[in-house]
């Protein structure tokens, strides 16, 4: 392309709002800039900005074709970085967040193994419950579970998770099993972090909030109150199975049960091919698999 240079000067212009800057950012004089843009100005026809002694503004032909060479140039930086990042090991901070209980059973002892292959670099490893903000926080890969919100950052599946509604079968000696969702207001549900249950009816996501006299942010509290009897749960795959084929957990509403769920990494989209976060979701992807089968393998004690 031959104004390609033009294309970043005017990007830099409109991105840092004077000349000055773009010139300081791209390491190259105030005029040179301004010769460019003029240039590019010139063999596209149109005028792309009104310049005051102070101040910039786009034109509606620049408006336009502002939003096009941005998004040109980002795609074509991630290009480079990619490239980059093969011969790249990690280095630097990794900034990670991951629910609590998960983490602590399967994310941060794999953070440990990676860390052992890399020791150059640093993890800063949050867990928390909470929903952190990917990009107002400063995370590098936060990891989720479940079905995921509609979102600019970029998504990874790591691997399959599976979500049961089960009870005690002391608790189905008291209540009738429920059969359809609409049972459900007449259970002591058990809530964990959060009050909405996830499902799939006619192929089709819901999310039913759920009521009961019983709620904690802990998977195992949320485990042991539903082998005790205190009602019905919903819990992953990695918390049940062993109960499930001992016969100490029963199963409901499996018919309803969603299919979209999973295990997925979140992260920025323009630190996607930094190699700290490549490297590290592939290792995740390699081994985070087999953790949680051998987790759903283990016989209950």
């Amino acid at each position: 392309m031959a104004h390609w240079d033009g294309i970043e000067a005017f990007v830099e212009v409109v991105k840092l709002g004077t000349f000055a800057a773009a010139a300081r950012q791209l390491h190259v004089s105030n005029s040179h800039i301004s010769r460019q843009v003029a240039q590019l100005e010139q063999e596209l026809g149109l005028p792309l900005l009104y310049r005051t002694t102070r101040q910039i503004h786009l034109t509606d032909a620049g408006e336009r074709y502002y939003a096009r060479c941005r998004e040109l140039l980002d795609g074509f930086r991630e290009a480079e970085a990619a490239l980059q990042s093969l011969q790249e090991k990690p280095h630097g901070i990794l900034q990670l967040s991951c629910a609590t209980a998960f983490g602590e059973r399967f994310i941060a002892p794999l953070v440990n193994d990676f860390l052992k292959l890399h020791p150059q670099l640093e993890m800063r490893l949050h867990l928390t419950n909470r929903q952190v903000d990917v990009i107002d926080e400063g995370y590098d890969v936060v990891i989720r579970m479940g079905t995921l919100q509609d979102s600019t950052l970029v998504a990874r599946r790591l691997c399959e998770r599976r979500e049961y509604v089960v009870a005690s079968p002391d608790y189905f000696q008291r209540v009738s099993q429920p059969h359809s969702i609409a049972e459900l207001i007449h259970h002591r549900c058990l809530i964990g972090t959060r009050d909405q249950w996830r499902f799939d009816v006619d192929g089709l996501h819901r999310e039913v909030r759920v009521s009961g006299p019983w709620q904690a942010n802990s998977g195992p509290a949320l485990l042991d109150a539903a082998l005790k009897g205190l009602g019905l749960a919903q819990l992953p795959d990695y918390y049940v199975m062993p109960y499930l084929a001992s016969g100490e957990l029963v199963e409901v509403l499996s018919r309803f049960q969603c299919r979209d769920a999973g295990v997925w990494a979140v992260m920025p989209r323009h630190r996607q091919h930094a190699a700290k976060v490549r490297q590290f979701i592939d290792f995740l992807v390699e081994h985070l698999p087999q953790r949680l089968e051998q987790a759903c393998a283990t016989e209950a004690q």
